[in-house]
């Protein structure tokens, strides 16, 4: 049995520490440990609630909307505040084009790597090259001569000794099977992406100001003004602005992004059958399609329960619950409860090994992550889960496209559960998102068009109009899954704050009956050519696209140490 310790985790968000056991060449074991903490629960507590966005809106700065808008939507289902349909469609088109952005970023600049042999591409044929881009894609960039250019930029970064990205990798590596033509075209659109996804994200700025960190948000609505007849507002030019962003971005997911995950896919279809994981799959849903809080979703809520694709359950939140077996947390009268976050408590507790160590003590506590429940379940969440409740509840778009790409791989629908669906079903999510801003954009122009310029919603916005007590949940759909905000307002301050985020329900560690979470159970099985350079861990965890730092919120308010932690 050899102890494999991947730390950190590169190529994500926040630190995460993996540790499996690999016998016979497969992983039999693994942990997941969040070995990073920081704080914005209980640096809410006593503050206003219309000021609660701004400061979750810091907890990443990678999907830094996610939780503005779920933040947002905690404090308006607390007192009752209902944004008017303008609002509605600014909210929807900026976290699409979060979504949209987060993903190609994710494919290209996180997980590829995984796939792709940068020293491969470096005796790739140009033309041969050519040949294959122009076999999957119309994309104008596809010459001998163009990727002749990539190529020889490549090997300039070689020659020079500065690699950047690409410095450190498993480069040469068995478990690596595309041919340096593949190679080569992925690296190119590895670049292409970087300043694609930089032009793109100006919808951010247009609608909310600057990117990251959106300001146009607002409990009740938006701050962004709407106005046809005014330069300072959002008008015909700027709309026109959007839309052709919007063209951009629909553009290269439909003509390079998913071409190349079919190209890629093609030869690792052996990933179909690795990294099943839990096989519990929780939405939220997300994208109003109306206002109030009963509108029809765009992507529907729903939980899958043991791959079962003929059912679809309605989604109960009271039946959301976090336990701290196995976290660097305490209960107040014991660990082994399991509080809804109403009641949720954020008293961190380390008890982990003092550095330098080998391994943590898996047995007891080991994560600063704790472990979500629904019903008492481990849920996967993520692109994944939402294809898949989209698919069995009936989703007309998301249906046509898992059914082309399983046919284009020529696999049946089990492949869906595995690392290599994680991979499909973001990109599917990402075409489906890139066709749906312009119907959004439409929406909004015609309601200018008609001088319905509203944008919020007044009436809930003086305090005095809130019950004395109330309480309120925020969902939202962010790029890497189901993220939850519970607010307890008390006479108009925040009295708690808890958060539930995508990472946590994916990398949280056992729970009380020792259920492994998402990534650790993902790993089981999972082959490992080299135990010395573990890339087959990386494509599955990096399938779900950890974001620690979301993960993990514990920091007194007035700054006084709560815990000190040494890291090796």
């Amino acid at each position: 049995m050899t102890h494999i310790v991947v730390d950190p985790v590169t190529r994500i968000e926040g630190h995460l520490r993996i540790e499996a056991e690999v016998d016979g060449g497969k992983v039999q074991d693994a942990w997941s440990s969040s070995t990073m903490f920081r704080g914005i629960e209980l640096i809410l507590q006593g503050r206003d609630p219309r000021d609660a966005w701004v400061f979750t809106q810091r907890i990443c700065g990678v999907c830094t909307t996610v939780h503005a808008i779920a933040s947002i939507r905690a404090v308006e289902n607390a007192i009752g505040a209902v944004p008017p349909p303008n609002a509605r469609l600014l909210r929807n088109l900026i976290i699409a084009m979060q979504a949209v952005q987060d993903h190609v970023v994710h494919f290209y600049h996180l997980h590829a790597l995984d796939w792709v042999d940068i020293v491969s591409a470096l005796s790739a044929n140009p033309a041969r090259t050519s040949s294959l881009a122009e076999s999957i894609s119309d994309w104008p960039l596809s010459s001998a001569k163009y990727f002749a250019g990539v190529r020889d930029r490549l090997k300039g970064f070689v020659e020079r000794g500065q690699l950047g990205p690409f410095a450190n990798a498993y480069w040469g590596h068995p478990a690596y099977k595309l041919p340096p033509e593949a190679n080569l075209m992925a690296v190119a659109h590895y670049l292409e992406a970087l300043d694609w996804q930089r032009e793109v994200i100006k919808v951010h700025a247009i609608l909310g100001g600057k990117n990251p960190h959106l300001q146009s948000f607002l409990v009740g609505g938006m701050a962004t003004p709407v106005d046809p007849d005014k330069q300072s507002s959002l008008n015909a030019d700027t709309l026109a602005s959007v839309r052709a962003l919007i063209t951009k971005a629909h553009d290269f997911v439909a003509r390079v992004y998913i071409p190349d995950v079919l190209a890629v896919a093609s030869f690792y279809k052996d990933w179909a059958g690795y990294g099943a994981g839990v096989g519990n799959y929780l939405v939220y849903g997300e994208y109003p399609e109306d206002e109030g809080p009963t509108a029809p979703l765009f992507l529907p809520p729903g939980v899958i329960r043991g791959r079962d694709l003929t059912k679809v359950e309605r989604l109960d939140p009271s039946q959301i619950t976090e336990m701290v077996s196995h976290s660097w947390y305490e209960y107040d009268g014991g660990d082994g409860k399991a509080l809804h976050p109403f009641q949720g408590e954020t008293r961190p507790k380390y008890t982990g090994p003092k550095p330098p160590y080998d391994r943590l003590d898996t047995a007891a506590k080991y994560s600063w992550l704790k472990s979500p429940r629904y019903a008492g379940l481990p849920m996967e969440v993520g692109p994944l889960s939402r294809m898949l409740v989209a698919y069995a509840s009936g989703h007309a778009r998301v249906k046509e496209l898992v059914g082309t790409v399983l046919q284009k791989l020529n696999v049946g629908p089990e492949a869906l559960f595995s690392t290599l669906g994680r991979v499909a079903a973001r990109a599917i999510e990402t075409l489906v998102l890139a066709e749906k801003q312009g119907e959004w954009l439409d929406q909004l122009a015609a309601n200018m068009a008609r001088h319905d310029l509203r944008t919020h919603d007044n009436a809930k916005w003086d305090p005095s109009s809130w019950p004395s007590d109330a309480t309120g949940a925020g969902f939202h759909e962010a790029p890497r899954g189901a993220l939850g905000h519970w607010v307890h307002i008390r006479n108009g301050a925040i009295a708690n704050y808890q958060c539930i985020v995508p990472s946590t329900w994916n990398a949280g560690p056992r729970d009380a009956s020792s259920q492994r979470g998402p990534y650790e159970e993902a790993l089981i099985g999972t082959p490992v050519a080299d135990p010395a350079k573990p890339v087959e861990i990386l494509r599955t965890i990096h399938s779900f696209d950890p974001c620690l730092a979301c993960g993990v919120h514990v920091l007194d308010a007035r700054k006084q140490e709560v815990a000190r932690v040494r890291l090796p």
